[in-house]
C-alpha cells in the first residue's frame, strides 16, 4: 500500500463520528476534571494538546504492539512518550516550571494509562454499527461457549 494510500485510510479513522465524539466526551471529562481537582498542572491547555496528541497516536501505537510490528517500535516509543510525557514537559517548562517539577512524577503514570486506554477505545476500524456488530458477534460466541 502507498503512503498516500494509508494516509487516506488514516484520515477516514480520524474522521469517523462515534471516534471524535470520543475524543469530544474525552476533552470534556478532562476539562471538568481540571475544575474539580484543581492540580497545579491540571488546566484546559493541556486537557487540549495532550488529548489531541492520544487522538492522533494512540490507536496506531496500540496496533503496532499488538501486530508486532518491530520496525516501528522505536517510533511507537517516541510518539507514546511525547504524548504522555514529552508535550507536558514543553508545556509546564515554559508556563510554569514549578508546577512541572511537582506534579510530572504524578502525571506520567495517569497519563500513560489514559493513553492506552484511548489506544483501545479507538483501535477498532469501522463504523460505530460495525463496531456494535463486532461486539455482539464476540459476546454471542461467550455465550455458546457456556452451552
Amino acid at each position: 500500500m502507498h503512503i498516500r494510500e494509508q494516509v487516506q485510510e488514516l484520515m477516514v479513522e480520524y474522521r469517523r463520528p462515534w471516534k471524535l465524539g470520543a475524543l469530544s466526551v474525552g476533552i470534556g471529562l478532562l476539562i471538568v476534571g481540571s475544575f474539580y481537582y484543581e492540580a497545579p498542572d491540571w488546566d484546559i491547555p493541556i486537557s487540549f494538546i495532550m488529548a489531541l496528541f492520544a487522538y492522533f497516536t494512540a490507536a496506531w501505537s496500540m496496533r503496532v504492539v499488538l501486530t508486532r510490528q518491530w520496525r516501528r517500535f522505536p517510533l511507537m516509543l517516541f510518539l507514546t512518550w511525547f504524548t504522555v510525557d514529552g508535550c507536558y514537559w514543553l508545556y509546564w517548562k515554559f508556563k510554569n516550571p514549578v508546577a512541572l517539577e511537582l506534579m510530572r512524577e504524578a502525571n506520567f503514570p495517569a497519563s500513560l494509562s489514559l493513553y492506552a486506554m484511548c489506544g483501545l477505545v479507538w483501535y477498532y476500524r469501522g463504523t460505530f454499527k460495525q463496531l456494535l456488530g463486532a461486539v455482539q458477534a464476540l459476546l454471542g460466541g461467550f455465550d455458546n461457549n457456556r452451552a
